[in-house]
């Protein structure tokens, strides 16, 4: 029978075995930093109970523009994942969130479980920008434009920011 004792040392060992970065915090909680590519790191929380695990980590904060467009795309994915699905908390900010039992817990479903964390953040946090924050980012890019700074960090949205007459 796995106890939230046993779970937070499987979760430790596997944690310290794989070299991912990690603090620990009462709760049991463990919250791990996942390097990504497009979201250049995710922070998630596992937070062991008496019979589940909760996993919580932070893709965006809340679209400043078409909510419609950008909930309806996330739930479009949450009918294909796989530990977590996308929610929003009461300002709106998006989360990836689930539950998984105790008993799941071993080094192959923890790899799964962060694994599919980290493909899911990093895959979505450019569709929610490109969605969500098009105007910010067209306003940044036009200022950072006319006053010859980088727009080194917006590169990803070249083809949408950039005027064809500029």
């Amino acid at each position: 029978m796995s106890t939230p004792q046993s779970v937070a040392e499987v979760t430790r060992r596997y944690l310290l075995a794989n070299e991912i970065e990690f603090e620990q915090i009462a709760g049991p909680t463990f919250v791990i930093t996942l390097p990504g590519v497009k979201k250049l790191k995710t922070n998630v929380a596992l937070t062991i109970g008496q019979h589940s695990v909760t996993i919580s980590a932070f893709v965006a904060r809340c679209p400043e523009e078409n909510h419609a467009g950008v909930h309806a795309w996330l739930l479009e994915r949450n009918r294909r994942m796989y530990a977590v699905a996308f929610a929003i908390d009461h300002l709106g900010d998006i989360y990836l969130t689930g539950r998984v039992s105790l008993a799941s817990i071993n080094d192959d479903e923890l790899d799964r479980i962060l694994g599919s964390v980290l493909e899911y953040a990093d895959e979505s946090f450019n569709p929610v920008l490109e969605m969500g924050f098009l105007g910010a980012m067209q306003r940044e890019w036009d200022w950072r434009i006319s006053r010859g700074e980088s727009t080194i960090n917006l590169e990803a949205f070249r083809h949408l920011l950039e005027h064809p007459d500029a």
